[in-house]
């Protein structure tokens, strides 16, 4: 079987913006000129950076209201987690279902797996790369949906009015919610995902 090389050791790099394989002695794409580079020196600490604001952030999201309601001159303040409760006790189970996952296990997912693939990718690993390929990639696709309690806000926002003397504000945490969100998609698109089989190269290398 014919040994496995990559695109730098065969004097390429692709484009990360549309994908075009260029020679490695080009600076801009020929396709799109954009600026051409083989590696990300500074993807280690722009995840570290992102991933780090997006803990903070998460922190207060879960600890402050994501929702004022306010109904007949009273105000009643909920978290994520008494949300979470309060609609399975009114049966609404499936929606429930909905907002813990999107707001609790997909966010703390992704915090663990983008801390692993930095953590691991820093040294020579013997794990995988397909396997970490997928994590990656699957941090990176529901990204974008970790803003549905975001979504849910805005929508009772608008819409819901229960009468003249009630009205449903978000709280500080659906700021804190959507800074978190952004910060750890942010830390995704910074990993290099490359660095995964420069390390793999490095494990064979030493083993």
């Amino acid at each position: 079987m014919a040994a496995m090389i990559s695109a730098r050791e065969a004097g390429c790099v692709v484009c990360q913006t549309c994908g075009n394989v260029a020679s490695i002695h080009e600076e801009r794409c020929p396709r799109c000129t954009h600026r051409l580079s083989s590696r990300d020196t500074l993807s280690e600490q722009k995840v570290w950076a992102w991933l780090i604001a997006g803990l903070i952030a998460y922190i207060p999201a879960n600890i402050y209201p994501m929702l004022l309601t306010t109904q007949n001159f009273r105000t009643t303040e909920s978290t994520i987690i008494a949300g979470v409760i309060d609609l399975y006790d009114h049966h609404a189970y499936a929606v429930a279902i909905i907002v813990f996952v999107a707001s609790i296990l997909i966010p703390v997912g992704k915090f663990v797996v983008i801390g692993y693939l930095a953590i691991l990718t820093r040294s020579a690993h013997r794990t995988d790369p397909h396997r970490l390929l997928r994590f990656y990639e699957i941090v990176e696709f529901i990204g974008r949906w970790s803003m549905i309690d975001v979504f849910v806000v805005a929508i009772l926002t608008a819409l819901v009015q229960f009468d003249v003397l009630a009205s449903i504000n978000p709280g500080i945490a659906a700021v804190c919610f959507a800074l978190s969100v952004v910060f750890t998609m942010l830390a995704a698109q910074s990993f290099d995902s490359r660095q995964i089989w420069d390390r793999l190269e490095d494990g064979a290398h030493h083993g």
